[in-house]
């Protein structure tokens, strides 16, 4: 997984949006709620599986979410040490972002790239990629931004997405939750193996979850794909 886009709204305003892709025989995740879990509130949707999440809120004022792979597609072992997606969760309940991810221990744990949107000291957004051999973490300008997961879409489709996302964003000028759920549902030539709603022999986008920050107050959208079911918080 999966497709993650990010859009700039006014200042400390954002739009980040989430398709999830996985197997269908994956269990499926709880809707998101809120959990209070060593003194922190994190809101996030449960992986079925791990009891981890792919993405989330928490009170340390900060926004992750997971995408599988680093830069590169990469060969997968029959176990690892941890879960990435507890190690989200980890990381929402962190101080200092920058300063824990330097320092965190990811030796045995699978290739992941973040996306990881911060407001305590004024809006900031990271890219941080573990190849499974080095840690990549950068501060990238906050302009409208698609990523893609390399364990699921070579660069050739990435390069596709990207084009996609170039044109919606050129006819878009006043951004709305509605607009890039939209685009999510939407975007790509009708091949379902690449387009954004993804769906495969064996997996597809079995959620889409959009998070804004709008007038200080986050809002969360949570649409599971499989029933349709539509949830707030």
């Amino acid at each position: 997984m999966c497709t993650v886009t990010f859009l700039p709204l006014d200042e400390n305003e954002f739009i980040l949006t989430s398709s999830r892709d996985v197997p269908f025989a994956r269990k499926r995740a709880d809707s998101p709620k809120k959990y209070i879990e060593d003194g922190v509130e994190i809101i996030y949707p449960k992986d079925g599986d791990a009891g981890g999440s792919w993405i989330g809120t928490s009170s340390k004022n900060r926004l992750i979410c997971l995408l599988n792979g680093g830069y590169k597609n990469h060969i997968i072992k029959e176990s690892y040490r941890k879960s990435r997606g507890i190690i989200v969760k980890d990381l929402l309940k962190a101080n200092a972002i920058s300063e824990t991810l330097t320092q965190i221990d990811l030796d045995d744990i699978e290739p992941f790239t973040l996306v990881i949107v911060d407001w305590n000291d004024g809006l900031e957004l990271f890219e941080f990629v573990w190849t499974g051999e080095k840690k990549h973490l950068i501060n990238i300008p906050q302009v409208p931004h698609i990523w893609s997961s390399s364990t699921l879409y070579d660069d050739s489709v990435k390069k596709l997405r990207q084009d996609w996302f170039r044109d919606w964003n050129s006819k878009n000028y006043n951004y709305s939750k509605e607009q890039i759920i939209n685009f999510h549902k939407t975007a790509g030539v009708g091949n379902p193996e690449i387009d954004v709603l993804m769906k495969r022999e064996k997996g597809g986008t079995v959620s889409i979850t959009c998070i804004s920050r709008e007038n200080a107050e986050l809002h969360l959208i949570y649409e599971d794909m499989l029933t349709h079911k539509i949830k707030e918080v």
